[in-house]
C-alpha cells in the first residue's frame, strides 16, 4: 500500500494510494464533473469486482461523522453484520482514507440528529452537502461508494445530496440488515472500465485514447489560430524500482500524483492524460516555447522537492520531461513517440531539465547529434591555441594601438595605465581574502538538532579509480557517526571490473555500503543524480573517488546544517605530497585555496561557492537543485543555482578530507584546464542572472563580479604587457630608449609580485598541521608561483576560453593512482 508523508514547510508530501482498481464503479456517473459519459459502444467487462465473491458485511467501511452516540450506535450496527469498521471525525477523511483505505464510506448527516426543525437555514441544510463535498474531494474517494444516513429523510435534501454525489441515503431508523444490504449492493456493482470514460473519475486524466483524440484535434486546428503550444510527456527515472517492488499498478499511481502536482501549480497545462507505461501526457496549447520551458522546470522541480512515502519507504522521485512544439507534430501519435524519445535522454542525465526533441534522439536515445564538420576542425584549432592566443592577445592589440596612434588617438598610453590598475586590484583582492581569512565564521560549537540519518555519496569512473577505490570505501566505512551512515558508491563503468567483486564482497560484509552503478553514465554529475533519490540521509556528503574524510566529518557538517545553513564545503587537503614536486605544488596551493581563498571570499563577499567534493547539501536541497552534467564544474553551477533560491552557504577550513592529487604536468594542464574552461561557463551562464538578482545584496553582486567576472578578464588583461611594450617600444624608436624607472611602475610591479608571497604565508600559517611541518614546501611554491605557476594558470586560461569558443568540451580525467601519503601527525 502506498502512503501519505505529511508536509513540512520545505516539503510537500503527496501519498501513491493503493486501493486504484483498473476499473471504477459505474455508479459515478452520476458524477458529471468526475467523470464523463461511458461511449455506447464501450466494451463491459466480465470479469468479477473485487469484491463480488465477499462474504455478506465483509467490506471495509469508514464512517464519517461527529464522535458520540449516533456514531457509536451506526459502528455497532455495521459491525453487527460483520464489517470491518474505522471512524474519521468531519475535516479528517483524507488522512484515514490514506492511513486505511476503505471500500465504502458511510456519513451521518450532521444536522439530522435533532430530528425535523423547518426552522433551519439553508446553510444548516448544507452540512450534509459540506460533508459528501468533502470526501469526494480528494482523490482516494472519488470513487468509492458513499451512502449517507440522515434522522430526517427529507426528499428534497435527499434529492440535494444523491445529486451532488451520494450513491445512496436511507434513515437513520432502517434495519441493519437493510443498511448492510445497500452497503453491500454498491460493492457488488458491475464496473465500466476506466478506458472507456473520457476521464478517470479519480483523478481527472484523461485516458490514452481519449488524450490522442484532444490531441489530434488540437493539431487540426489552422495553425493561424493554434498560437504556439507544446506537447510533454513526463516519466520517472525510478519507475522500474518501484513496479519491481509494487507491482504495474505502480505506473498508473505515480502518473496521478504528477497530475496533482500539475494542477496544484496552476493552469499552465491545459489538459492531462496518461499512457499505460505510467506517462503523464501534458497538452499546452498556446504558449510559446521559452514560457513551456519555464513551466515545465517548475514542475520539475516541485516534483524533485517533493516526498512520496512507498510500502513505508521515503522515496524521491525524478522527473524527465521530453517535450515538442505542436508545429512540429505532424500527427498525435508521432508527437507522443518523439516526446518520449526525449524522456529517455532526460533519464539519462536525470538533471530535471526538461530536453526538447531532437530528431538524432529517435531510435538512439543514448547518443548525440553528429557534426562531423566540427569534428575535424576543432582538433587542428586546438592544436593551434598557442598561436591563436598570441595573435588575439598580443597581434591584434598590438595593430589596434599602431592603427590608433596614426589616428593621432594614443589608446596604448591609456591601455597602460588601465593594466597596471588592473593587477594592482587583482593583488590587493588577494591580499584582502587573505586578511578576511584570519577572521572566519567559525563552527558551531553544537549542534541545533540531534543528528538525523546521514548519507556520503561517492561518485566514481571504476577505470580510473580501480586502485584506490577499495581503500577510499575501508575510510568511509571507519568514519564516527552518532546515528545511521550509509555509504554509497555511485559508479559508471564501461565493462566489467575485477574490483566489483571485492566491492560486493566488502557489501555483503558491511550493509552501510550500498553499490549503485549508473547505466550509462558519462559524468560525475549523473552519478550523483542518480544517486540522490536513493539516499535515506537527511544530509548528504558529496565526495570525489580518491577521498578519505576525517572521522569526525559528518559531525561537523551536521552543526553547520542544523544551525541555519544549507550547504557547507570543507577542506580539501592532498595526502599524497611526496609522490612528485607537482604533487608538492598543488598540496600547497590546495591550502591557499581552501584554508585561505575560500573562507577569506566567503568572509569578504558574503557567500562561498563550491559544493562539490568534500561538500555536504541538505538532501532536500540536492534533490530540487541537482547537477549539470553539460557543466564542467557542475559542482560551482549548482552552488550558484542554490544561492539564487537564498540557500545560505558556509566554508569550514576545519572540515577536514583528504585527496590526491595529479603528479605529473600534464595530468595536472587536463585538470585546470577543465577547471578553467567551467569557471568561464558559469560565469557565462550566472554571472547576468546574478547581478539583476534580488536575491543578492550589492555586497554579494560585487563578489560575484569579482568571481566571475574579474577572473575571466585578468588572464587577458595580464597578458597586455606584452603588445603595450611591443607599442612603447614602437613608438620611441626602440626598447633602449623606454625609460624603465618610473616609480609608480615600478611600486606597481613590486606591489603585484608580493601578493604571491603574502598567499603562501597565508596558507603556511592556516595550513592543516602536516602540511605546515613542511616548509621547504611553501618555500618552492613562492618562488614557482612567482615565477612560472602563475604564469601557466593564465595561460592555461587563456586555452580553456578558446576551447569553450570552439565548442570543444570534451573531459579529461585525472587519472588515479595509489600513492604515497602526507603523513598525520
Amino acid at each position: 500500500m502506498l502512503t501519505s508523508h505529511q508536509p513540512s514547510p520545505q516539503d510537500s508530501s503527496v501519498a501513491l494510494l493503493g486501493n486504484a482498481d483498473t476499473a471504477v464503479h459505474s455508479g459515478l456517473g452520476r458524477h458529471p464533473e468526475l467523470a464523463g459519459a461511458p461511449h455506447a459502444d464501450a466494451p463491459r467487462t466480465d470479469a468479477p469486482h473485487p469484491h463480488a465473491d465477499a462474504p455478506a458485511g465483509g467490506g471495509h467501511v469508514l464512517v464519517v461523522g461527529t464522535p458520540g452516540p449516533r456514531v457509536d450506535r451506526l459502528t455497532q450496527t455495521l459491525r453487527s453484520t460483520g464489517h470491518e469498521v474505522s471512524h474519521a471525525p468531519p475535516g479528517k477523511v483524507n488522512q484515514q482514507v490514506q492511513q486505511a483505505p476503505p471500500d465504502a464510506v458511510v456519513a451521518l448527516d450532521e444536522h439530522g440528529r435533532h430530528g425535523p426543525d423547518p426552522s433551519r437555514t439553508p446553510g444548516d441544510q448544507r452540512a450534509g452537502l459540506d460533508l459528501i463535498r468533502e470526501v469526494r474531494t480528494i482523490p482516494g474517494g472519488r470513487a468509492l461508494p458513499l451512502v449517507m444516513v440522515t434522522a430526517t429523510p427529507e426528499p428534497a435534501g435527499i434529492v440535494d445530496m444523491l445529486r451532488n454525489g451520494a450513491d445512496d441515503c436511507i434513515p437513520e431508523a432502517s434495519d441493519p440488515v437493510e443498511l448492510s444490504a445497500r452497503i453491500e449492493a454498491k460493492l457488488r456493482r458491475v464496473p465500466v472500465p476506466v478506458e472507456s470514460l473520457l476521464l478517470d473519475p479519480r483523478t481527472g486524466l484523461y485516458s490514452h485514447p481519449h488524450f490522442l483524440d484532444e490531441l489530434d484535434r488540437e493539431l487540426q486546428r489552422p495553425e493561424a489560430s493554434r498560437r504556439g503550444g507544446v506537447i510533454a510527456v513526463v516519466g520517472v527515472a525510478e519507475i522500474g524500482a518501484l513496479e519491481a517492488r509494487l507491482g504495474p499498478r505502480v505506473r498508473r499511481e505515480v502518473a496521478e500524483r504528477l497530475a496533482g502536482v500539475a494542477e496544484r501549480l496552476g493552469s499552465f497545462c491545459d489538459r492531462l492524460g496518461w499512457d499505460d507505461d505510467g506517462h503523464l501526457l501534458m497538452l499546452m496549447p498556446g504558449v510559446d516555447e521559452e514560457t513551456a520551458r519555464r513551466a515545465l522546470q517548475k514542475f520539475a522541480n516541485t516534483v524533485a522537492g517533493t516526498r512520496f512515502v512507498v510500502a513505508d519507504e521515503n522515496v524521491r522521485l525524478t522527473p524527465a520531461i521530453g517535450w515538442l512544439p505542436l508545429a512540429e507534430c505532424p500527427d498525435g501519435t508521432q508527437a507522443i513517440a518523439k516526446a518520449r524519445d526525449a524522456v529517455q535522454e532526460a533519464i539519462r542525465h536525470r538533471d530535471l531539465r526538461p530536453v526538447r526533441y531532437a530528431p538524432w534522439m529517435r531510435g538512439a536515445p543514448h547518443r548525440h547529434r553528429r557534426r562531423p564538420l566540427g569534428s575535424l576542425i576543432r582538433p587542428a584549432l586546438s592544436a593551434l591555441s598557442p598561436v591563436l592566443t598570441l595573435l588575439l592577445g598580443v597581434g591584434v592589440p598590438f595593430v589596434l594601438y599602431q592603427q590608433t596612434y596614426e589616428l593621432g588617438w594614443d589608446l596604448g598610453s591609456a591601455m597602460y595605465w588601465v593594466v597596471v590598475a588592473g593587477l594592482v586590484l587583482s593583488a590587493l583582492l588577494i591580499v584582502l581574502e587573505c586578511l578576511y581569512s584570519l577572521d572566519s565564521t567559525p563552527r558551531p560549537e553544537k549542534p541545533g538538532q540531534p543528528y538525523p540519518p546521514a548519507s556520503a555519496v561517492i561518485a566514481a569512473y571504476l577505470p580510473n579509480e580501480a586502485a584506490t577505490i577499495v581503500d577510499t570505501v575501508e575510510s568511509f566505512l571507519r568514519l564516527d557517526y552518532p546515528n545511521e551512515l550509509e555509504i554509497v558508491l555511485a559508479y559508471n563503468t564501461p565493462h566489467p571490473l575485477p574490483v566489483e567483486e571485492t566491492l560486493r564482497e566488502i557489501a555483503a560484509r558491511d550493509p552501510r555500503l550500498v553499490l549503485l552503478p549508473v547505466a550509462g553514465s558519462t559524468s560525475k554529475a549523473q552519478n550523483i543524480n542518480a544517486a540522490v533519490t536513493r539516499v535515506r540521509g537527511e544530509f548528504v556528503g558529496i565526495f570525489d573517488a580518491d577521498h578519505h574524510p576525517a572521522p569526525t566529518a559528518f559531525r561537523d557538517a551536521w552543526h553547520w546544517l542544523s544551525n541555519g545553513y544549507d550547504v557547507v564545503q570543507g577542506h580539501c587537503v592532498i595526502r599524497n605530497g611526496d609522490s612528485s614536486r607537482v604533487a608538492k605544488l598543488v598540496a600547497v596551493e590546495f591550502e591557499a585555496i581552501y584554508a585561505v581563498s575560500h573562507p577569506g571570499r566567503t568572509r569578504l563577499y558574503g557567500f562561498g561557492v563550491f559544493g562539490g567534493s568534500n561538500g555536504f547539501w541538505r538532501t532536500d536541497l540536492l534533490a530540487r537543485t541537482r547537477m549539470h552534467g553539460s557543466m564542467l564544474t557542475e559542482d560551482i553551477d549548482s552552488t550558484l543555482r542554490a544561492l539564487n533560491e537564498g540557500s545560505r552557504f558556509a566554508v569550514d577550513r576545519t572540515l577536514i578530507s583528504r585527496e590526491l592529487a595529479p603528479t605529473t604536468l600534464k595530468a595536472l594542464w587536463n585538470q585546470r584546464s577543465r577547471w578553467a574552461q567551467g569557471w568561464l561557463q558559469v560565469s557565462l551562464k550566472h554571472l547576468w542572472q546574478g547581478l539583476r538578482s534580488p536575491v543578492f545584496t550589492v555586497r554579494q553582486k560585487l563578489g560575484m563580479f569579482v568571481l566571475l567576472g574579474w577572473r575571466e578578464i585578468q588572464p587577458w588583461l595580464t597578458l597586455q604587457i606584452l603588445p603595450i611594450l611591443l607599442y612603447s617600444a614602437w613608438r620611441a624608436g626602440g626598447f633602449e630608449r623606454l625609460d624603465w624607472a618610473v616609480p609608480i611602475c615600478v611600486l606597481a610591479v613590486v606591489f603585484t609580485m608580493a601578493a604571491g608571497p603574502v598567499q603562501a604565508l597565508f596558507a603556511w600559517r592556516l595550513a592543516v598541521p602536516e602540511l605546515r611541518q613542511r616548509s621547504p614546501w611553501f618555500w618552492s611554491y613562492f618562488f614557482v608561483s612567482t615565477f612560472f605557476y602563475s604564469h601557466f594558470k593564465n595561460l592555461v586560461a587563456r586555452q580553456a576560453h578558446l576551447k569553450e569558443a570552439l565548442g570543444d568540451r570534451q573531459w579529461r580525467v585525472t587519472p588515479r593512482a595509489a600513492a604515497k601519503a602526507v603523513a598525520r601527525r
